[in-house]
């Protein structure tokens, strides 16, 4: 059954959009082409920085977690050499001088060791921040 009511036949005059809403349409889906390519390039701007941080991030970690093993080593041996030592001493005052040489300079190796992991970290956090800093320069403009 087609007739003039039904709104898939062919004998319905078709519809022509006036000239302005053609051209507001037209300009509102340009509009939105460009918001989404804009958004785009943020957007995979973003995963690489993502990305870039948390790889140096990583690095970082992996620096790290090798000079914390670094030191446990180097402390075991000093523990080590020290027990070896304490045990071939032969008299109480001998052990005295020998255990507070041993503490004072682990004191000092416990000292450079603190300092070399804040170092470390310092760097490793600046060099995490660079990415960002690189993307946000990007993206932010200067004031006038």
């Amino acid at each position: 059954m087609t007739g003039a009511t039904d709104p898939f036949s062919a004998s319905i005059i078709p519809f022509e959009v006036p000239e302005q809403m053609r051209a507001f349409a037209e300009k509102g889906v340009s509009q939105a082409r460009e918001n989404y390519a804009k958004f785009k390039d943020a957007a995979e701007t973003h995963n690489g920085t993502v990305e870039a941080v948390f790889a140096t991030a990583s690095k970082g970690a992996s620096e790290y977690t090798a000079k914390l093993m670094e030191f446990a080593k180097a402390n075991t041996t000093a523990h080590l050499d020290f027990t070896q030592e304490l045990l071939g001493t032969k008299s109480p005052t001998d052990a005295f001088q020998l255990w507070t040489g041993h503490a004072r300079q682990q004191f000092e190796t416990f000292q450079a060791q603190a300092k070399e992991l804040v170092e470390l970290t310092q760097r490793v956090a600046a060099e995490a921040a660079e990415p960002i800093k690189a993307s946000v320069s990007k993206f932010s403009h200067p004031a006038a």
